[in-house]
């Protein structure tokens, strides 16, 4: 499963946003220093100036923003005309624009290129949206016009998109403490201005121990077992670093292989120990306190608001609908998972034996690479055998191959619209028609700025107004291993599944052809967002797509018949264990937000998880939770689920691709555009769900991809 992290800014604002801060329009500043934001932008497709923003123009920017969406709703609230639709729902819709200008920046650039000073900047912005939020949720006469509206909902004969405006504009004040009484509304701010504070120290400690671990490697017998593309790079980041020898870190390009390749067991330990531990080492970058603060605010804020739980106020809105439902969901895979998984260790631990190892039991840092050398020996299948045909350049040509197949789009890349860094690729999208859809920016290197895994984001939504179908400005954020000076950048096959991955998300995005910017693209449940993602990552085990840009670097050769079919053997190679990792994750989110904090300690909880989701050995100083950004950072808490949920998803989704021709399944591919990717939130998911597919799903398909029945 991917390392998949992503933060929706309409998302942000909806939930944090709205509240009528105190905050004052900045001073005007001189024409020769014009702040970019308070002006109509001149790039291409009014893309952001990236170019002309300094870190001294957000703050103003932020706070002009504030304003003017303070003035937005009081102007609604002013209004003496009977509350309706338009005026009270639609408006408050349309209301901080430019708020929203700022922050969809700010947020992005904060993930993708941060700095100190910008981190200081979102710390001093983050309780100004909190509270602005509030403002706006907490308003008991906003509230009151939206309640007349919502409570005449069954006689203003709204289309379905307008009709699930309503309801979430509605849902949007009662589930965040428009009902409550002061005293209530006064805690709920304050736990809402500290959540957000304690989230944004969480994801910089983990940042930080990213960032400041190197294991620096001077013996060139320490390098015995890595591949050439693993040494190159470490010698690179050596050099980099200005060190002798190879220096070796916590980014995933880095980690990864020398897990799965290197022989020395003792570095293995030692990187695997320095990954692990991250966020848990007692120092200033330790999050288990932030953790029990967290957790301990989460479940007071879900019984402020009348949640036994804070699972309970999450899952109320999502496709599985419930806590009961969601663990019963996690226990009900784990019974399929670990009987896989313990087979699949037990044969891991015999071919290790076989092969010199003598403990009797493998530990986590052993498994990658003995399973990377029984995959080797099995199928005849390595990364090193498979990188050379996955060049970054053609694999980005084949998803956009991909895409134009299945959806007519085509991607035309431009130098003149201004990025963030100098390695962002971007592109103007088209539909069928010669239409534009939308920007497409590309960032996929690691830099010191950037925070780990891999992510999709908006810059600017999609939305209609006044007649106009703004198009959306849709951002992939990865990590994937650079070029060196002797080989350009070549994909391990789980980079390229990634990269479809997070292209995926980037459709949901660019395709998105909504009236109403919170409900457009992404704007979904948690547990039905990954749909569109996992579906995109089917066709990289797909024979007809991997033809099209799976082709060795240096011949033009294209992928053999027979790697491919060595691709799809091993589709299912150790997808016990894998199953079982994500399971454990899963339980791991719930215990912590399914029930009331129990006191326990970061190591008692995990211990009590893995009793039933795990089968490595115990080993004290490491922990997933002080560095599981996805629940504690990254808007993911009581969600984690959702990436197996919407596997079921995807699983029976694309056995509908295949049945009737594959890439030339235009039926399956029409519909799936027509009812998921162009609807966004604008319906129930699992009614899109059955429009596209003719019924509900069914969890088989899954269970069959994954070998976990026959």
């Amino acid at each position: 499963m991917l390392n998949h992290q992503r933060i929706k800014q309409t998302s942000v604002l909806l939930a944090v946003a709205a509240t009528a801060a105190l905050a004052q329009p900045s001073p005007q500043q001189p024409k020769m220093t014009q702040n970019p934001f308070l002006s109509s932008y001149t790039t291409p497709h009014q893309t952001a100036p990236f170019d002309k923003i300094k870190n001294a123009d957000y703050l103003p920017a932020l706070k002009d923003g504030l304003a003017q969406g303070r003035k937005d709703v009081d102007a609604i609230v002013a209004n003496t005309a009977t509350p309706t639709f338009e005026n009270t729902i639609v408006a408050l819709e349309r209301s901080g624009d430019l708020l929203g200008k700022v922050t969809s920046v700010l947020f992005n650039l904060n993930s993708a290129e941060t700095t100190p000073e910008l981190q200081k900047i979102v710390k001093e912005a983050s309780p100004l949206l909190s509270e602005y939020g509030n403002d706006i949720t907490l308003n008991e006469k906003l509230f009151a016009r939206v309640k007349a509206v919502y409570d005449q909902r069954a006689s203003l004969k709204l289309d379905p998109e307008s009709a699930m405006l309503l309801e979430k504009s509605y849902k949007r004040f009662a589930r965040n403490g428009a009902n409550l009484n002061e005293k209530g509304k006064e805690r709920l701010r304050a736990i809402d201005k500290e959540l957000s504070q304690l989230s944004l120290q969480f994801g910089e400690n983990v940042l930080n121990e990213t960032n400041e671990y190197t294991m620096v490697v001077t013996d060139e017998k320490d390098l015995a077992g890595l591949p050439d593309f693993a040494r190159d790079a470490a010698k690179a980041t050596a050099k980099q670093k200005g060190k002798e020898g190879w220096v070796f870190t916590l980014q995933a390009p880095s980690y990864g292989p020398f897990m799965q390749y290197a022989d020395n067991r003792e570095l293995r330990k030692k990187l695997f120990m320095a990954y692990n531990g991250r966020g848990f080492h007692g120092d200033k970058n330790d999050n288990s306190a932030i953790i029990n603060k967290i957790v301990n605010l989460r479940y007071e804020r879900a019984n402020l608001l009348g949640y036994k739980t804070h699972a309970d106020f999450v899952l109320e809105e999502s496709m599985a609908g419930s806590r009961d439902k969601v663990q019963s969901f996690l226990n009900e895979l784990v019974t399929y998972a670990r009987p896989a998984a313990e087979r699949q260790l037990a044969e891991l631990t015999t071919y290790a034996k076989a092969h010199g190892f003598t403990d009797d039991k493998l530990q986590t840092w052993d498994n990658s690479y003995y399973a990377e050398k029984l995959k080797k020996e099995k199928y005849d299948l390595d990364d090193e055998t498979l990188k050379p045909y996955f060049k970054l350049e053609n694999v980005l040509n084949g998803v956009f191959t991909v895409a134009n197949k299945l959806y007519g789009v085509t991607f035309k890349e431009r130098t003149d619209i201004p990025v963030y860094n100098s390695e962002v690729k971007t592109f103007d999208v088209f539909d069928k028609d010669g239409k534009f859809l939308a920007v497409f920016y590309g960032d996929y290197f690691p830099r010191a700025g950037k925070r780990s895994g891999a992510w999709m984001n908006d810059i600017q939504g999609q939305k209609v107004e006044n007649g106009e179908n703004i198009r959306p400005h849709i951002i992939n954020v990865c990590n994937f291993t650079r070029p060196t000076d002797t080989k350009p950048s070549l994909l391990t096959f789980y980079e390229v599944t990634t990269l479809f991955h997070e292209f995926g998300h980037g459709l949901h995005g660019m395709l998105a052809n909504g009236k109403y910017e919170s409900l457009s693209g992404t704007s979904v449940p948690r547990d039905f967002v990954e749909l569109p993602s996992q579906v995109m990552e089917n066709w990289c085990y797909d024979p007809e797509a991997l033809k099209l840009f799976a082709k060795h670097y240096q011949t033009g050769e294209v992928i053999p018949n027979e790697l491919i079919e060595k691709i799809r053997a091993s589709q299912n190679f150790m997808a016990g264990m894998a199953n079982l990792r994500q399971l454990r994750l899963g339980l791991v989110d719930m215990y912590y937000h399914g029930q009331k904090p129990t006191g326990e300690t970061i190591s008692q909880v995990e211990s009590r998880v893995d009793s039933v989701a795990n089968l490595f050995p115990h080993v004290d100083g490491i922990a997933v939770s002080p560095a599981f950004s996805h629940i504690f950072a990254g808007g993911y808490s009581a969600g984690y689920y959702s990436y197996k949920w919407s596997e079921v998803l995807d699983a029976d989704a694309f056995e509908f691709f295949k049945e009737k021709g594959g890439l030339d399944n235009k039926a399956a591919a029409d519909s799936f555009r027509k009812n998921v990717l162009e609807k966004g939130g604008s319906e129930k998911p699992m009614e899109l769900y059955k429009k596209f597919r003719g019924r509900e799903p069914s969890p088989k398909a899954m269970l069959r991809r994954s070998g976990l029945i026959l």
